[in-house]
């Protein structure tokens, strides 16, 4: 595989092929745009003769404005970036292009969605609760933006893009990489300061080590969203500036959080009559976007994981969990020595908890869907005939379909059977009614006619509808149901509470401990 910065050809992406359909999938693919500079006026506007860009007309006044001034500045920042890549072009390398592109993966939903609940299965409730409210923050404050503002990413060309997954289908302002990178480095790096300050639990050289891998970590995750040509200077900057405000906060209310969780219990029920309800209307009062994005779903699944852990919590205290079970410790000898013995049973057990507690969880998904999948639906055409239900835009209402089709699923923030499946185009390109490439995730554009030119088009493409044996682009249209949002807001919840509480008693009930030492 061959990568290189050029602004005047695209390289052929790596494909594999579909058994079922015989179609190529792309799994690797540089990302090309075309918009020209007579396309955008001063303020971010079309000035296509026969294109009409919506964005000012669905969008308020104030939020219109926002995106502007920011589309301005990314056009600029656009050109800025290409000549950065150019420059890069002598030190340009696949294995360059290839670690950049996955180390990627480090900021993203899945990652922390996979090794989340390893802090919970040995014992470290502390530290996975707050990586939790953490990212969760991080997330559903990054998403609220991107839906807010509907900024795109920098134009390609002139910038080269390189993404893998489907990340290039949300919003570029501002970077969601950039703040969970960034926030997550200084929360880990507060806990090695304790441990170094306070306990003397670890040596210097372990210090300074850890600091560096934490610094290489945050510099790679934002460098690369440069490199790669998916976030322009501004998205980064404000990317790492809520990612330390974000931990900033945490820091400050970390303590008073935590003793509303677990001491204040004056009134039954308390806490989750309280923190239902929020979760829920943080749901509902997030930002209607002009395109079908994404971004909705991520938040609506790291809030529900917040919702989740706080349950447990709180359920833990109120319940004496935390000093009967969660305390327990894993079989093994207590002394300094060990011999290869009591390391290969520690190891097997360690790797039991984890493919059992991960079975656990990945079985809750698949069941609890179906279900909600089956039982949700009717429910909400009955309500419906009563009063009016909430309703989102590009989320079909329970009354226009009968059944959810079964290939419905949770992908945009997949768990591991998932990952087959977002292996997605970057993107495609759509012509206007006088020929010209246009597109620059300017999805709510329309003809003059009125008739859509790229609404919401570019999230109803995956790498198998995209191209076919004769490489002609092919239209299959996604939808969303109502009963999604609910169904996501149970399973995600369901699958914290499992990780958070569920399987560790159970480990403990088993005799297997919670935690290693």
């Amino acid at each position: 595989m061959s990568t290189q910065a050029s602004n005047t050809h695209t390289l052929p992406s790596d494909t594999s092929h579909d058994e079922h359909t015989g179609n190529k999938i792309p799994i690797l693919t540089i990302h090309h745009d075309t918009l020209e500079d007579s396309q955008l006026d001063k303020r971010g506007r079309t000035n296509t003769p026969y294109v009409e860009d919506l964005y000012e007309t669905v969008l308020p006044w104030w939020r219109a404005t926002i995106r502007a001034r920011i589309l301005s500045s990314m056009k600029r920042e656009s050109q800025i970036l290409a000549r950065m890549q150019a420059r890069l072009e002598c030190i340009r390398h696949p294995w360059l292009d290839l670690y950049f592109l996955y180390s990627s993966t480090l900021g993203t939903h899945t990652f922390f969605m996979i090794g989340l609940p390893l802090t919970f299965f040995f014992g470290y409730e502390e530290l996975g609760r707050g990586l939790v409210i953490v990212l969760a923050s991080g997330v559903y404050v990054v998403s609220f933006l991107k839906d807010l503002v509907c900024s795109p990413r920098p134009l390609a060309p002139p910038v080269t893009r390189l993404t893998i997954g489907t990340h290039h289908l949300e919003y570029g302002f501002p970077s969601t990489h950039s703040t969970n990178s960034v926030s997550m480095a200084l929360f880990i790096f507060g806990y090695v300061r304790n441990a170094y300050i306070q306990s003397t639990a670890i040596s210097s050289s372990i210090y300074y080590a850890s600091c560096a891998i934490l610094m290489i970590y945050a510099i790679t995750v934002v460098f690369g969203r440069l490199y790669t040509g998916m976030h322009s200077f501004t998205n980064c900057a404000v990317g790492v500036f809520l990612g330390v405000i974000i931990w900033g906060a945490y820091v400050i209310m970390k303590e008073t959080f935590g003793n509303w969780l677990a001491i204040f219990l004056l009134i039954f029920f308390s806490v989750p009559l309280t923190i239902i309800p929020i979760c829920l209307l943080l749901v509902h009062y997030h930002p209607h976007p002009v395109d079908d994005c994404p971004c909705f779903e991520d938040a609506i699944a790291f809030v529900s994981v917040f919702l989740g852990i706080a349950l447990c919590r709180w359920h833990s205290v109120y319940s004496g969990v935390d000093e009967r079970f969660l305390s327990s410790v894993m079989p093994g000898p207590q002394g300094a020595v060990w011999t290869w013995e009591d390391t290969a049973s520690w190891w097997t057990l360690a790797c039991a908890k984890v493919t059992v507690g991960i079975l656990v969880i990945f079985v809750w998904r698949i069941f609890a869907k179906s279900l909600l999948h089956l039982v949700l639906p009717p429910i909400f055409r009955l309500l419906a005939s009563s009063f009016d239900l909430p309703h989102r835009r590009f989320y079909t209402p329970a009354t226009d379909y009968q059944h959810m089709p079964v290939e419905s699923s949770l992908r945009p923030i997949p768990s591991v059977i998932d990952l087959p499946g977002v292996l997605e185009v970057s993107g495609m390109r759509e012509r206007s009614a006088l020929g010209r490439t246009s597109e620059v995730k300017r999805r709510g554009v329309k003809l003059s006619n009125g008739s859509p030119l790229a609404s919401g088009d570019s999230n109803n493409y995956s790498g198998s509808e995209l191209e076919n044996n004769n490489g002609s682009s092919q239209r299959k249209e996604v939808k969303h149901y109502d009963a999604d949002v609910l169904t996501k807001i149970v399973v995600y919840a369901g699958m914290a509470i499992l990780a958070g509480e569920g399987l560790p008693v159970t480990f403990a009930l088993l005799g297997w401990g919670v935690k290693p030492s």
